[in-house]
This record gives C-alpha cells, sequence and structure tokens, in this order.
C-alpha cells in the first residue's frame, strides 16, 4: 500500500492504537520541538500492524513503505529500521516508543496532529499529493 494523501494516513491512525502512537508523538516533541520529521516518525511507526497483519517482523517495512511517498526519505527510513538503534535519532524514536506503553498523560487527540502531517508531507512528498 502506498499512501498518497494525509486523509489516507489519518485514516489508518484513527484505526490503529492510536493513544501510544500519540503518546510516542508528543515525547518526541518534548524532546526535539523542532524535529517535526522524528514526531511523525513516531506518530506513524506502528501503522504496518494493520498494514501486514500477522507479519511482525515485516510491519515496520510495510509501515515505511506505505508513508515512503508522502512523508519522505527520512521519515521512511527511521519507520522502516528494526533491530538495534544506530543512530541518535532512531535511539530517541525507540526510546519515547518504550515510554510510551507506560506515560500516563493526556497526549491530545490525533486531529492536533494533521497540519504536522501537512506540512511534513508538502515538503517531502513526491507526488505532492498533499490534502
Amino acid at each position: 500500500m502506498e499512501l498518497r494523501s494525509v486523509d489516507e494516513l489519518m485514516d489508518l491512525l484513527y484505526a490503529c492504537r492510536h493513544q501510544h502512537a500519540l503518546r510516542t508523538a508528543a515525547l518526541l516533541r518534548r524532546s526535539r520541538p523542532a524535529d517535526k520529521e522524528l514526531q511523525v516518525a513516531g506518530l506513524v511507526h506502528d501503522i504496518g500492524q494493520l498494514l501486514s497483519p500477522g507479519d511482525e517482523a515485516g510491519r515496520g517495512q510495510s509501515a515505511a513503505e506505505a508513508v515512503r511517498p508522502l512523508l519522505g526519505e527520512r521519515v521512511y527510513r527511521l519507520v522502516r529500521h528494526h533491530g538495534p538503534a544506530t543512530d541518535d535519532d532512531l535511539l530517541r524514536l525507540r526510546m519515547a516508543d518504550e515510554e510510551s506503553w507506560g506515560a500516563g498523560f493526556d497526549a491530545g487527540v490525533l486531529e492536533d496532529w494533521r497540519t504536522v502531517l501537512e506540512l511534513v508531507a508538502a515538503r517531502n512528498s513526491r507526488l505532492g499529493a498533499v490534502d
């Protein structure tokens, strides 16, 4: 699957465990407020559970391939990565992902992230398909 619009991505996010995704993105926003691509990677990294049900090993790759045309190479690389974190961004993403499972704070609502997704998509989309 290749996502062509922010609306398509939002539909997938609503269908996922988006509270976990919201907390992951919020934690990344706190630690790196100017790094929108890292925050977006935290928001979308789990969509592979819907794209590849039953294929736990392939979920990251499925999610990465789906967001690549819309959100760009950096988000693709961050979401795709499987295994040990080898750079600071991957380490931050991994730590926020783990911390978000136990975090008990209100991370807002998914719609709060639409503008950030649109900004990242506008800057990185190969298709020029931004809602």
